[in-house]
């Protein structure tokens, strides 16, 4: 390993950034090495720029990609190399938005229903019922469970704890799991190879985000339901049934973990009674055709 990508993994481990963040800015750096053929050490301002027009025009990589690229080269040439040139402040990503999908609640309970293996399908109704992330799911341990004040802890992303309300059957569905694997740890231990093809290989370990996400697509292809959902549409739907119900959005920005309202604002455009509001003067515009 090179003394600069030392340095570099010392410096994000110094600013709190997670085993996983590190590895992905560590891969997005040695990309772009290969691309010149030298360290980043020598590179100039001007390489910089080349390289990121190379990655927007020329390579035209999603937005997230690039946002991952820029934001490792703008720790490693700020903070690492100290060298903050001021090209960086150019460098962005174009903006894109998004509308995500969302799952109606009888698509959800079709979709988890179809869920054949036990773990993997309380795992999953656990993400809808407390509208966690994927990660924040498989990393759930035993301890983090309070069933006298009915709240799960859940560890959440840039190391953010947060408590949500535990439902009373999803606790009921967690107890009823454990009796049948009795992890001291996890809530979701990985299932022995043994035991389903496919499964994750080590049961001292929790479920992999991986192995979720394959019973998901599963589950999805089985239940019919026609939407390009994935794992995270459990958290979407969950944000956007909650809107429905009534519930405040400063309200579901705490459950959910966003660390501004703007996130969460995005959940305001997706809900029915939204989309019923606009129904009738839209059928009388057409009508009158």
């Amino acid at each position: 390993m090179s003394l600069l990508r030392t340095r570099f993994i010392q410096d994000l481990q110094l600013h709190g950034y997670s085993p996983k963040t590190q590895k992905v800015y560590v891969s997005a750096i040695c990309v772009m090495a290969q691309h010149y053929g030298k360290s980043p050490a020598q590179f100039s301002e001007d390489d910089l720029r080349r390289y990121f027009l190379h990655l927007t025009l020329q390579r035209k990589v999603a937005r997230g990609t690039a946002t991952i690229a820029l934001s490792a080269i703008k720790f490693l040439f700020q903070n690492t190399l100290q060298r903050p040139w001021p090209s960086l402040k150019l460098l962005r990503p174009p903006k894109a938005k998004k509308v995500p999908v969302v799952l109606s609640r009888d698509e959800v309970q079709r979709i988890l229903s179809s869920v054949r293996v036990p773990l993997y399908r309380v795992c999953l109704s656990t993400l809808y019922a407390c509208g966690l992330r994927l990660s924040e799911g498989c990393n759930l341990k035993v301890s983090d469970v309070d069933g006298a004040r009915m709240t799960l802890r859940v560890h959440g992303k840039g190391g953010k704890d947060r408590y949500v309300p535990l439902p009373q059957k999803t606790l009921d569905q967690l107890r009823e799991l454990w009796r049948t694997h009795r992890s001291p740890d996890w809530l979701f231990p990985a299932l022995p190879r043994q035991g389903v093809q496919g499964t994750d290989p080590e049961p001292g370990r929790p479920v992999l985000g991986a192995t979720l996400e394959a019973a998901f697509d599963r589950a999805l292809t089985a239940s019919l339901v026609r939407k390009n959902a994935h794992v995270h549409t459990l958290r979407h739907s969950y944000a956007t049934h909650l809107l429905e119900a009534g519930v405040n959005l400063r309200v579901i920005q705490e459950l959910l973990g966003h660390s501004t309202p703007t996130t969460t604002a995005i959940y305001t455009h997706l809900t029915e009674p939204v989309c019923a509001a606009v129904q009738q003067p839209i059928n009388d515009l057409v009508n009158a055709l």
